[in-house]
């Protein structure tokens, strides 16, 4: 969602941003104190999915004391038509959201109403939840990701952060909480309709629900605004070093070319990453292009086993196709288990185990499934999850949130995996398939991109979100971490066919994407580390900051669609700038070769640099001045 779309409120010392793309409240701060990260109401089909909001006749009415903001939203997909109306009227700290819609089909929904998202900031503070029946309950936000629901049966929740008293009252249906951050959103969500309830509901023409919440926030302090200078601290001493970086191989099946595998070295990457599902007749052919393009590349197979009950015969005729192959793990999964059993592991590791290759598991799904049935670490060489950014939101903003949420799950895998290495696998921009799904999943419409692919995939945007994406799970001392694919729409550069849908992922044939230099920028410092970066808005600007061999190398990233300055702190020694921003990206993006020959302007410190819109900075100290 654009900056520059929202609409600020002020109520009293409250103040919050409206995005009327979304209808979503956010950022809802008492002073400089962010109280909750947004609200919105959210209407869910029968397989999970959300159905895009259409929103439309906006009235805002302001005044000194506050205001009120009265728009209508149109939900439909297929056989859903959802219609309702909202209200957000604020004034002297308090803010009521107020929503009333009306079935315009019969359809099937799994839930519609508010979800309210408290700041992953809150975790380990104390608060107090009211429930229905108006008895109390005294807790904490969870400190570490919790597996299951932190409250219940949710009338009211209190709680108290930076001196400014918060309180949240639901109204309409009954509300629980549950840890967002297991999917890598950086917030705690309460949400309407419990779980607990059998889904999905048949929802008939006309039937009406009516549902509201209201925020108020207090302080015995005058309440203090953040400051307006955007700036980044590069902090001293040794990083962490650098986690093993690879890819996958491309889902289209096709081999590379000589210029995709020339390309492709360039990015020092440590293995590719190959699944495969061994009921099904083809594995062994989709094993050896896999082999074949490791060895091109110098790299290792990260093999990901898929298997069924007839595990044991499929572990014998794997093993004997996988002789004076590099692997570097095997990664077991059961076809029909989120998280892996240990009785597959353990089998895997006796058919498998003269291989020499480290045999882990854990889920090919999200934390979420790992954290809710936890492995005996005893049985695994390393344990593994995967990550996308888009399980619950899909705007640009709520991408940026998810980045330092990826090393939370790190550091609550360590609470039940000791130190057992970890490695996420595969970190992609949309998830790969809908494991919560309650039917068939819906073909795409014919025009329309599959729903793995992601168009960020090809832009400034997309190359941000991999470089602080690497920052944060490289700090959290990460074995491994295997993004996207080597090339088509989901990987780092575009085939040189180019794109299968030109109108809806208009790519350029034989280019590389944004995020390829990302990864030839990180993969330049292979066997270094990675330094702390402080940042005094993350969600606007931060930073990836590596190290080897007393030579260092920044990644300043412009995380926003607005021209932004950052003052940059900890670096004083000369550097030189490269920027690929809009007016390079595509001599960046046609010519990568030529590109990366650019030594960038010459600059005896960095003080303030300028980035244009989801613009990226390449800063590389200049030794010998």
């Amino acid at each position: 969602m654009a900056e520059k779309n929202r609409i600020r409120l002020k109520a009293g010392d409250l103040t919050m941003d409206f995005e009327p793309q979304q209808a979503f409240l956010r950022y809802v701060k008492f002073g400089g104190t962010e109280i909750l990260r947004g609200v919105y109401a959210a209407v869910r089909d029968h397989n999970w999915d959300t159905i895009e909001p259409r929103v439309k006749d906006i009235d805002l009415q302001q005044s000194e004391d506050g205001f009120e903001l009265r728009f209508n939203v149109a939900c439909t997909d297929g056989e859903l038509d959802f219609a309702w109306h909202g209200i957000i009227a604020g004034g002297n700290g308090r803010v009521t959201f107020s929503m009333e819609g009306t079935a315009l089909s019969d359809f099937r929904r799994n839930r519609i109403g508010f979800c309210v998202l408290h700041p992953a900031a809150c975790a380990g503070l104390p608060c107090k939840v009211e429930h229905t029946d108006a008895s109390l309950e005294r807790g904490d936000f969870p400190h570490y990701i919790s597996p299951h629901q932190p409250f219940m049966d949710m009338k009211n929740i209190s709680h108290e952060m930076d001196g400014v008293r918060v309180n949240v009252s639901f109204a309409g249906d009954v509300f629980e909480m549950e840890d967002q951050r297991n999917w890598t959103d950086a917030s705690f969500k309460t949400y309407c309709t419990p779980l607990g309830l059998p889904f999905p509901v048949d929802v008939s023409l006309g039937d009406v629900i009516r549902q509201s919440i209201v925020i108020e926030a207090e302080s015995d302090e005058r309440p203090v605004a953040g400051g307006d200078e955007l700036s980044l601290e590069v902090q001293s001493g040794r990083g962490v070093d650098l986690m093993q970086i690879g890819l996958g191989c491309s889902s289209d099946g096709a081999a590379l070319t000589a210029t995709e595998l020339e390309r492709l070295r360039a990015l020092y990457l440590s293995h590719l990453r190959v699944d495969l599902h061994l009921e099904r007749p083809h594995w062994p052919d989709t094993l050896e292009r896999a082999g074949r393009e490791a060895e091109d590349l110098e790299a290792g197979l990260e093999i990901a086993v898929f298997v069924n009950d007839e595990a044991d015969t499929q572990l014998q005729e794997l093993s004997g196709c996988l002789a004076d192959r590099q692997i570097c793990r095997i990664l077991v999964f059961h076809e029909k288990e989120k998280a892996t059993s240990s009785k597959w592991v353990l089998l895997a590791k006796r058919r498998l185990g003269h291989l020499s290759a480290p045999i882990g598991s854990g889920t090919d799904i999200y934390f979420t499934e790992l954290n809710r049935e936890r492995p005996s670490a005893e049985d695994l060489d390393l344990v593994c999850y995967s990550v996308n950014p888009q399980v619950h939101a899909f705007d640009d903003a709520s991408l940026v949130e998810t980045l330092s949420a990826q090393a939370l799950t790190v550091e609550s895998a360590r609470q039940f995996c000791a130190d057992t290495p970890l490695a996420v696998s595969p970190i992609t921009l949309r998830p790969r398939f809908n494991p919560n799904a309650t039917g068939p999943e819906p073909e795409p419409e014919d025009g329309a991109l599959p729903s793995q692919v992601d168009v960020r995939q090809m832009s400034l945007f997309g190359a941000g979100w991999t470089a602080i994406s690497m920052k944060y799970l490289g700090l959290s001392g990460l074995l491994s971490a295997t993004y996207f694919e080597t090339t088509g729409w989901r990987g780092v550069m575009e085939r040189a066919s180019g794109s299968p849908l030109p109108a809806a992922f208009p790519s350029l044939a034989g280019a590389v994407f944004p995020l390829y230099h990302v990864l030839a920028d990180v993969g330049e410092f292979v066997g270094g580390q990675v330094l702390p970066v402080a940042t005094s808005d993350a969600l606007r600007v931060d930073g990836l900051a590596l190290s080897r061999n007393g030579r260092r190398r920044l990644l300043l990233v412009n995380l926003t669609d607005e021209t932004i300055s950052v003052r940059v702190y900890g670096w004083e020694a000369p550097a030189r700038v490269r920027q690929l921003d809009e007016q390079s990206v595509e001599e960046a993006m046609r010519s990568p070769e030529a590109f990366r020959q650019v030594r960038g302007v010459l600059v005896d410190a960095l003080g303030v640099v300028k980035l244009g819109p989801y613009a990226l900075a390449c800063v590389d100290e200049e030794h010998g001045k």
